[in-house]
């Protein structure tokens, strides 16, 4: 039972890079790469991967009656499902103007996006990205790395999204400023970017 949850993880792992590749293929191929697979993302996101794996082997040896716990992985197989189609949602709503790298310079066909998913939150492709990366441990029984990926996600997403706020507000002005007082973010206790007047 628990092997067969690692594998639910595996897959979901798998196709959630190769949607990620696949999906740039599709709506942005000037920008699609292998970086498009998002498997060298960064250290930090090599280290968590390899963490949880590091937990569930040690939890499955010591403490095999955790990682049997079925419910609790279907809810974590359904958060993972989740996340990967609101991502990938938004991402196609987007087209050619989602971009993993988040744009210094605005193109000529870059347009502010606030329709489809984008109406439900600012940011649905980090909202997507958060609930899948907690819901492949919930999905593990991973109790350690189910916070620890909480935690690091909430700060990187809370830093990115200053990050390329800023960006927006460079791009489109009191076009984005309006639509950031109406839409929330999607993501728990981060306002975006804060303007001091």
């Amino acid at each position: 039972s628990a092997w067969r949850h690692f594998g639910w993880y595996m897959c979901s792992l798998s196709l959630f890079h190769y949607s990620e590749y696949l999906v740039t293929a599709i709506n942005n191929p000037r920008s699609l790469s292998l970086d498009s697979f998002l498997l060298n993302h960064s250290f930090e996101y090599n280290l968590a991967a390899l963490s949880s794996w590091v937990e569930f082997t040690l939890e499955k040896l010591f403490f095999p009656e955790l990682k049997q716990i079925t419910w609790l992985s279907t809810v974590g197989l359904l958060m993972v499902i989740f996340g990967d189609c609101l991502r990938k949602a938004a991402m196609l709503t987007a087209g050619s103007n989602f971009n993993h790298i988040v744009q210094n310079e605005k193109s000529d066909t870059h347009t502010l996006v606030t329709s489809g998913v984008y109406g439900w939150f600012r940011h649905p492709s980090y909202v997507g990205w958060f609930y899948w990366s907690i819901g492949t441990q919930v999905l593990l029984c991973n109790p350690i790395c189910v916070v620890g990926y909480a935690l690091a996600s909430w700060r990187f997403f809370r830093e990115r999204i200053e990050e390329e706020e800023i960006t927006l507000i460079h791009f489109f002005g009191e076009e984005y400023l309006e639509y950031k007082r109406k839409v929330p973010s999607g993501l728990p206790f981060i306002k975006g970017v804060k303007l001091e007047l």
